[in-house]
């Protein structure tokens, strides 16, 4: 097991083996599919020593490249993140000052969502400019795929906030999409330029910035985005976490109405063998498990968030998403475009110029 941490420019990821509905099942199933993929990743698993090796014996070719180390306690879903913000002994604790001790690039866990924030901002710390770090996701649209942030880490924000947003979405939109010039857009109840709160047009003015050198698509409404007009979707967390959880339920409503009106008419149940492609690549394009995987991003370190009640699929999906940013080094990226501009002198030239 040692050979893991010893071998020189390794790609560690440690896993929160406890975090989740059905752990560390879910988990270990999980891992085995990502290590097929990503055959030169290493995993620190953290939890219940004995409970976590009963899975992975099952898995002779994973257990070669995992390192277990036993985590007498749990940070379960009803905890309250000042309850478990400081107790170092929990898996997820420990998980996460792996990556803060330099043993592990990311962190994944499928745990409480506000503890993995808190734990995550006391321990990684926030990276020198950004004011507060965003859960981002990356979704599903019409022509292809867009980053979306914030989620839910910050319910009320200032202009600075949504454009450091804006700034980090551009970033992940290049490194994670491959989307050379991302477009731009603050989420918004109208497209005209005075619509909306007085920090979401400060913000604008300051995206709009020559220096900042990012390609602003304007304001965006909710039912725009599934269309595909822009590639990175910025919002404060309460905003972004209600329209987050509006476009799930909407793909599944589609999906129940679908399944419904088939049902109801035999012409169209003759018809399903001809629809089966289209079918198909319908639930695969709308299957959440694909899309698994939110980062804390303006961290001093890699923390992703795999939904809770995910399967093995969906699980090693957040697992790749840890994997390919490590990759590509995206905390260093953020550091260093952000050191590059001051947002803080940007908003006081916007406030002076709005007098």
């Amino acid at each position: 097991m040692e050979q893991i941490l010893s071998e020189a420019n390794n790609l560690v990821i440690s896993i929160d083996a406890m975090g989740g509905d059905d752990s560390p099942r879910v988990v270990i199933e999980g891992l085995a599919l990502a290590a097929k993929k990503h055959p030169d990743a290493r995993f620190l698993l953290y939890g219940d020593g004995p409970k976590v090796m009963e899975y992975l014996n099952n898995y002779p070719e994973l257990k070669k490249v995992c390192e277990v180390r036993h985590a007498t306690e749990v940070v379960h879903n009803d905890d309250k993140p000042s309850q478990v913000i400081r107790n170092r002994n929990t898996s997820m604790y420990m998980a996460i000052d792996a990556v803060r001790r330099g043993e592990a690039k990311a962190i994944v866990s499928a745990g409480n969502t506000g503890a993995l924030m808190a734990i995550s901002k006391l321990v990684l710390k926030t990276l020198p400019r950004i004011h507060r770090p965003a859960i981002v996701s990356i979704m599903p649209h019409q022509n292809g795929r867009y980053v979306m942030l914030d989620l839910g880490a910050n319910t009320e924000c200032d202009a600075i906030n949504l454009t450091e947003f804006a700034v980090m979405g551009d970033i992940l939109a290049r490194h994670a999409l491959g989307i050379e010039h991302p477009r731009i857009a603050l989420l918004n109840i109208g497209a005209e330029e005075m619509k909306g709160r007085e920090e979401i047009r400060q913000a604008a003015q300051m995206i709009k910035s020559s220096h900042l050198n990012i390609n602003f698509h304007g304001y965006i409404e909710p039912h725009e985005i599934p269309e595909g007009v822009a590639d990175v979707i910025v919002a404060d967390g309460f905003t972004g976490n209600i329209a987050l959880k509006s476009i799930e339920g909407t793909a599944r409503l589609v999906m129940r109405l679908i399944k419904k009106s088939v049902k109801q008419s035999w012409l169209a149940m003759l018809g399903i063998p001809f629809m089966l492609g289209a079918k198909l690549k319908l639930k695969k394009t709308l299957d959440p498990r694909l899309y698994n995987g939110a980062m804390f991003v303006g961290l001093n370190g890699l923390s992703v968030k795999s939904h809770g009640g995910t399967d093995a699929l969906g699980y090693s999906v957040a697992v790749g998403n840890a994997i390919t940013l490590v990759r590509q080094d995206f905390v260093a990226t953020i550091r260093d475009e952000i050191e590059k501009i001051d947002l803080d002198e940007l908003s006081q030239e916007i406030l002076y110029d709005s007098y």
